[in-house]
């Protein structure tokens, strides 16, 4: 690529339309700028992803570790950001580790989309709490 374009830009200059270069060169620092933005949105939307998931990790989960240590979660201390991980079978006898919880790299934990949502949940619980009450008077209305 970038000997096409020393090939053009020498061919622009022996041609004296210096103004065609600029806006070449120009349209490549586009290109080159938006390629960066997405890939940092890219990047961003994969991290949130990654930190949903560690945070909706609860005792009962199977987890993967980075280092391969496979197990069930039996305890989660948001306050030390660590969790205790069951590890081995009764025949061999069961170990109980402790990890950070960045050390997650795959679990079966499912996100709610109240966590990925953020401030939208406001909404969706007021919906849920008419529709009960809609519920308990069509149920009152059939015995009747």
């Amino acid at each position: 690529m970038s000997a096409i374009l020393s090939v053009l830009l020498a061919d622009e200059a022996q041609n004296n339309n210096g103004w065609l270069s600029y806006v070449l060169i120009g349209a490549l620092v586009v290109v080159l700028i938006g390629s960066m933005v997405i890939m940092n949105r890219r990047n961003k939307k994969r991290q949130q992803e990654a930190e949903d998931l560690i945070n909706a990790v609860k005792p009962g989960n199977k987890v993967k570790t980075i280092g391969g240590v496979c197990g069930i979660v039996v305890e989660v201390d948001p306050e030390e950001n660590t969790f205790v991980l069951e590890t081995g079978s009764e025949t061999s006898g069961k170990c109980y580790m402790k990890f950070d919880r960045q050390a997650i790299l795959q679990s079966d934990a499912v996100v709610e989309k109240a966590q990925v949502e953020g401030k939208k949940e406001e909404t969706a619980d007021e919906q849920p709490a008419e529709a009960p009450a809609s519920e308990e008077a069509k149920s009152e209305e059939k015995p009747e």
